[in-house]
C-alpha cells in the first residue's frame, strides 16, 4: 500500500509540473507578420512595429526578412533561396516594400520594366505562402519613401524623379492588378519631410512608418485579443 501511495504521489507531482510548464509558457501569437524589403526594413521599422503592437495589446510575431542594399532583382534571388524556409512560418500578413535601391544611378539601376517584372515574380512566390489555418497569406504592398533631391551618388535628382514618376506609379498599378492591399508609405514623408534626412528615415520616421503599417493592419481587422 505504501508503494502505491508513493507512486501516485510522484505521478501527481509530475502532472503538476507539466501543468505549470504549459501555464507559464508564452501563448502562440495571434498574428505572424513577415516583413520583406531592403535596409528600410532590415535596419528600420520592424522593432517599432513590435512596440506598437505590444502597446495595443496585440500578440504578434514580427519576422524581419529585410535585406540591406537589395534591389528588386537581388531580393527576388534572395527569396528564391529562402522560400521553402520562410513558408514554414505561415505568416498571416506579408509586408513588401522595395524600390529604393532600384533608382540608384550605379550598377544597381533597374529599368521600370525590369522592376515591374521582378515585383510580380516576388508577389507570385509570396502567393504560395499560407497561414497556420491554410488560408492565403495577405500581401500588403507599399509605395517607397521619396528620395531627397540633394542626395549624393549613387543617388541623384533623377532618382528622386523616378520614385514619383516611375516606381510608385508602378507599385500602385501592380497592387491594383494583383488585387493587393496598397499601403501609402510615400505620403508619410511627403507630409513630414523632416522625418527623412536622407534615403533612410530617422528613428521618428521609422516609427511613423511602423504606425502606417499598423493603420493598414487595423483596416484588415487586426485587433487585440477579445476585441472585434
Amino acid at each position: 500500500m505504501l508503494k502505491t501511495i508513493t507512486f501516485w504521489t510522484k505521478t501527481g507531482s509530475i502532472l503538476i509540473i507539466i501543468a505549470l510548464f504549459f501555464s507559464c509558457s508564452s501563448p502562440p501569437p495571434n498574428y505572424i507578420i513577415l516583413c520583406a524589403g531592403d535596409s528600410i526594413t532590415e535596419e528600420g521599422y520592424p522593432p517599432f512595429l513590435v512596440r506598437i503592437l505590444k502597446g495595443e495589446g496585440i500578440q504578434a510575431k514580427v519576422l524581419n526578412y529585410g535585406k540591406s542594399g537589395h534591389t528588386s532583382g537581388e531580393y527576388l534571388r534572395f527569396l528564391l533561396e529562402k522560400k521553402t524556409e520562410w513558408e514554414e512560418n505561415h505568416p498571416d500578413f506579408i509586408f513588401l516594400q522595395l524600390g529604393t535601391n532600384d533608382v540608384r544611378t550605379d550598377h544597381d539601376h533597374t529599368s521600370a520594366d525590369e522592376f515591374s517584372a521582378n515585383m510580380r515574380q516576388i508577389i507570385q512566390l509570396f502567393r504560395d505562402f499560407t497561414t497556420r489555418s491554410g488560408k492565403d497569406s495577405h500581401i500588403l504592398l507599399a509605395t517607397i519613401p521619396p528620395i531627397p533631391d540633394s542626395m549624393p551618388f549613387p543617388f541623384s535628382s533623377q532618382s528622386a524623379k523616378r520614385v514619383t514618376k516611375e516606381i510608385n506609379p508602378l507599385i500602385q498599378k501592380i497592387a491594383l492588378e494583383e488585387k493587393l492591399i496598397l499601403v501609402d508609405n510615400f505620403s508619410v514623408f511627403l507630409k513630414s519631410p523632416h522625418l527623412l534626412p536622407d534615403v533612410h528615415p530617422s528613428d521618428q520616421g521609422y516609427e511613423a512608418l511602423a504606425q502606417n503599417w499598423y493603420t493598414a493592419l487595423k483596416k484588415e481587422g487586426v485587433r487585440p485579443t477579445g476585441n472585434t
